[in-house]
């Protein structure tokens, strides 16, 4: 679930992101860490991957971690070792990152769009209506922090047999019921892109599963198909988490909660900030704990709301304008404007505002009036 970064300029007096503040409070840390994998001598599949998975594996609550590349190396790799592939059916939100719908296509597979739930996430009714004789999987995205109704999800796959592999890409620390995200299904799959709330210096991701051969397969998939060196009992590519990464995301993981705790407190200034009629403020579902990748407000007159924002120094952006079934990449599924109309009102409706760690008050403030004295012009 890419959230890409744009360069910040003079337009600006409150940018959307940056990440300099959060390595700064722990800089020696972090540049402790790098110095001590480069006087190692050993970058790749070595002892700081083995430790950075254990740790990761205890937070989330799963028994395996497998560190990868990326977080779309994750999810194409967990449909694969699902062995999902040519001619089968994956059901997935259709208002996700696109990400999600590549590790589909990536393996022959074929998506199955349904609209979300009024919380942004897949909609269990929906998923239910989807479901096929080809079904293999139910692709679940917690999207912006916020899990799904896992309660609904879970039974429909108990009483089907459909494995559900989660998308946990923006949801690093979220609960429902008090249950970790990434512990629901057969298979989770994270993103530590440096934006995420666990981000790494680079491109990083990993995968969890409780089932030992699920984590087996996806060892061997990450190097080349290859337990032992040289011996190859599968067919895999190279996707491995590198050393110096695994270590700065110990460092990470360490400070997580507090990460997110600040991340909690701007989005409850957020919520208790904006009085605006016109601007539709992110539902909460009680059963969860969000997390806040995103703070994502809804307004009919988006695009007059962010120039409005961009003249008053706010730098917002849109999560995400081109659903991936109307994007030119899937043009060949035939997919019209309006097959999917919650997915495609949330496109033209949804921004983001500024979150990020070291976020100042003042500036939440300052971007809670320009908010409320938006109008819209009739």
């Amino acid at each position: 679930m890419n959230t890409a970064q744009h360069p910040q300029n003079h337009l600006y007096t409150i940018p959307f992101s940056t990440l300099k503040p959060l390595y700064e409070q722990h800089a020696e840390e972090y540049d402790e860490a790098a110095l001590r994998v480069l006087h190692s001598g050993w970058y790749i599949l070595g002892k700081e991957l083995d430790a950075f998975e254990k740790e990761f594996a205890a937070y989330v609550g799963a028994p395996h971690c497998i560190g990868l590349n990326s977080g779309l190396d994750a999810l194409v790799l967990a449909l694969r070792a699902l062995g999902i592939g040519k001619g089968d059916e994956v059901v997935v939100q259709a208002n996700t990152y696109i990400a999600t719908v590549l590790a589909i296509t990536e393996n022959g597979a074929n998506p199955v769009f349904v609209d979300p739930d009024e919380f942004h996430g897949i909609d269990p009714f929906a998923v239910e209506k989807a479901l096929s004789l080809r079904t293999k999987a139910i692709m679940v995205v917690h999207l912006y922090g916020q899990p799904c109704d896992m309660d609904a999800l879970c039974e429909i796959s108990r009483r089907t047999g459909v494995p559900i592999v989660e998308d946990c890409a923006q949801s690093h620390g979220s609960t429902w019921n008090g249950k970790m995200t990434g512990t629901f299904g057969r298979i989770a799959c994270f993103s530590f892109y440096p934006t995420k709330n666990l981000g790494a210096f680079g491109d990083a991701g990993a995968a969890v599963t409780d089932d030992p051969d699920l984590a087996d397969r996806l060892r061997m998939l990450r190097n080349y198909g290859s337990k032992i060196k040289y011996q190859h009992e599968i067919e895999g590519v190279n996707s491995r988490l590198d050393e110096i990464q695994a270590a700065l995301l110990r460092v990470r993981l360490k400070n997580l909660d507090e990460i997110l705790e600040e991340r909690r407190s701007i989005a409850e200034q957020y919520l208790n900030g904006i009085r605006n009629p016109h601007i539709r403020l992110p539902r909460v579902r009680p059963e969860g704990l969000h997390t806040w990748h995103q703070f994502v407000v809804e307004c009919d007159s988006r695009d007059a709301l962010q120039e409005h924002l961009k003249e008053q120094g706010i730098q917002t952006q849109i999560h995400y304008p081109i659903p991936p079934h109307l994007s030119e990449a899937y043009r060949h599924l035939g997919f019209a404007k309006g097959s999917f109309p919650k997915t495609e009102q949330l496109a033209e409706s949804v921004l983001s505002l500024p979150l990020y760690n070291g976020m100042v008050r003042g500036d939440v403030e300052q971007a809670c009036n320009a908010l409320n004295v938006f109008t819209v012009n009739i």
